[in-house]
């Protein structure tokens, strides 16, 4: 499976926050990441909707608080990783 990888899509930044956009992209696609091996290795069954669910669940605890709270992935990209995981087991 292809790692999964999360990109920012706001492209009218400061030149501040600009230089924050790689930092915080490399730490939301580890994060997420992540949760795609605890969750696949854990997996036993479940329905992709419940995949997704603890997808964001363990990308959200291995994130600062303040970052997780404002986290908020495409719901269509974070169900399409679980469907993978679900199609590999």
């Amino acid at each position: 499976m292809a790692e999964p990888h999360v990109t920012l899509e706001q492209t009218d930044l400061d030149p501040a926050p600009e230089k924050l956009r790689g930092p915080l992209e490399e730490q939301l696609s580890s994060a997420l990441q992540r949760a795609t091996e605890v969750v696949s290795d854990d997996y036993d069954g479940e329905p992709v909707d419940e995949v997704t669910d603890r997808l964001l669940s363990e990308t959200r605890a291995a994130l600062h608080p303040d970052i997780a709270d404002a986290f908020q992935p495409d719901p269509a990209e974070l169900r399409r990783v679980a469907e993978v995981i679900v199609n590999r087991h």
